[in-house]
This record gives structure tokens, C-alpha cells and sequence, in this order.
């Protein structure tokens, strides 16, 4: 895979932060993009940076896996994104409204 510079880097991790932020992107697809980021395949990301089981990486990647919370907190850790619950996105564009004034 490809490495990319430190500005490069920058900038998609940006983007996944926006993507996820709106929801525009799901938690497969996050993982997806923070290993291009890191320009490593599943196999690598799995046993280095997150430190579990590659298949248990691939199968969360291809949505037929269901790993634990601890896993997920294990994938997610190195780009600094928690796993957390959200409330409904009706209820998140409200509280944008509400805090822009905009009510």
C-alpha cells in the first residue's frame, strides 16, 4: 500500500473525522480508511497496531464478524475515536441548530 506524507495523513484523517462526525460514514468503513491513512492491509493493522487477530479484522471489515467492545476500542484507539452511543441523527441536527441559534 501506499505511504503518504505527514500533510497527506493530516488531511484524511480530517476526512474521516468529518465522515464520521456526520455520520456519513459507518465504523467498517472508518477502519477501512484508517488503514489506507497508515497505508497497511488488514493483516498488519490487526497484528500491529491494533494488536488482535487478523481474521477478526477482516470479518468485522466484510460485516460478518461482531467483535467485542474491547475489539472495537482496540481498532479505534490509534486514530484517537472512541466507541460511544449517539443519539438519533434528528436529535444531533437539533442540538447543532439549538447551539447556531438557529430555533
Amino acid at each position: 500500500m501506499k505511504r503518504f506524507t505527514p500533510a497527506e495523513m493530516a488531511r484524511m484523517k480530517e476526512t474521516l473525522y468529518v465522515g464520521l462526525a456526520r455520520g456519513d460514514i459507518n465504523m467498517r468503513e472508518a477502519t477501512r480508511q484508517m488503514r489506507k491513512i497508515l497505508g497497511m492491509n488488514q493483516k498488519n493493522y490487526a497484528r500491529k497496531v491494533a494488536a488482535i487477530s487478523p481474521r477478526i479484522l477482516s470479518e468485522f471489515e466484510n460485516g460478518s464478524g461482531n467483535p467485542t467492545l474491547v475489539t472495537l476500542e482496540k481498532i479505534a484507539s490509534p486514530f484517537g475515536l472512541k466507541v460511544t452511543f449517539l443519539p438519533p441523527e434528528s436529535w444531533r441536527m437539533k442540538a447543532k441548530k439549538e447551539a447556531s441559534g438557529d430555533l
